[in-house]
């Protein structure tokens, strides 16, 4: 386990996440880092969840705090119940709250249209389940981690990030989908029981952003392609996505709750 952390705090958007305490889980690297990013420059505390990239955590801390935000790194395994609980007890020793949780942690994962798994004649439970522990167990786990805080201050944000391939699923990436569509259902389940406790559980789902690890190889052709098909005739980018997360991170969306939202430009329209 990492720790860093920082006692200065500066804004581009003023208040808007001001002296918020935020857990974004797969933040070491891509969107997660993202997030990670704009919400401490909103003025959050944020606690950089890892598994493996203790380095590239380090320099979303690093970065973080360089550019006058605070922020500290915590490994934990999001599958791992007692993993998390240790990591949201470390958050409330360290800053008394939490306010926003963002599942972001996403299993190791291969976007490949020519996989097995893209094809139910071969893909394998094995994929399911994989995807299913990483990404529902996971959300699961750190919701059960967070949720006695939540509901002793009567507050608390929950935001499950998705993708836009579970309204229009233009490769067929069985496992994958499948989990992420389950977040779903998770998401107004959530919703619908802790709304009582004042807390909102929404759903993002992104298309393909400009530029993620994921989608670091695709070519411009293709980016090309999907601006030219979305309504606002441009692709997501990874900043744009980051910004719909501080939105419903922040006081401004306390009237939505249980809500599945596409971050995509148009492309689709649930």
């Amino acid at each position: 386990m990492t720790q860093i952390t920082s006692t200065h705090s500066t804004s581009v958007i003023p208040a808007l996440l001001t002296e918020k305490v935020a857990i974004v889980t797969g933040a070491s690297r891509g969107l997660g880092a993202q997030i990670a990013q704009q919400m401490a420059a909103a003025g959050a505390i944020v606690c950089v969840n890892y598994l493996n990239s203790e380095e590239a955590a380090n320099r979303v801390v690093a970065d973080i705090i360089a550019a006058g935000g605070q922020a500290f790194a915590y490994q934990a395994d999001v599958t791992e119940l007692e993993q998390v609980q240790a990591m949201a007890a470390e958050v409330v020793s360290r800053h008394g709250h939490i306010d926003v949780l963002v599942n972001n942690a996403l299993p190791n994962y291969q976007f490949n249209p020519s996989a097995e798994y893209t094809s139910i004649e071969t893909v394998k439970w094995s994929h399911f389940s994989q995807q299913m522990d990483g990404i529902v167990k996971g959300a699961v786990n750190t919701v059960q981690a967070v949720l006695p805080q939540m509901k002793a201050q009567q507050m608390g944000k929950i935001i499950n990030i998705s993708t836009n391939l579970v309204y229009n699923p233009v490769v067929t990436y069985y496992d994958y989908t499948t989990a992420k569509s389950a977040l779903i259902g998770l998401t107004r389940n959530l919703a619908a029981e802790l709304g009582q406790y004042g807390i909102r559980v929404n759903l993002l789902a992104g298309g393909l952003l400009k530029t993620t690890d994921a989608s670091s190889l695709t070519t411009e052709e293709v980016f090309d392609y999907i601006a030219t098909t979305t309504p606002l005739r441009q692709a997501t980018s990874v900043a744009d996505f980051a910004n719909s997360v501080l939105l419903m991170a922040s006081d401004l969306s306390s009237a939505i709750t249980g809500q599945s939202i596409a971050v995509d430009g148009g492309l689709t329209m649930p």
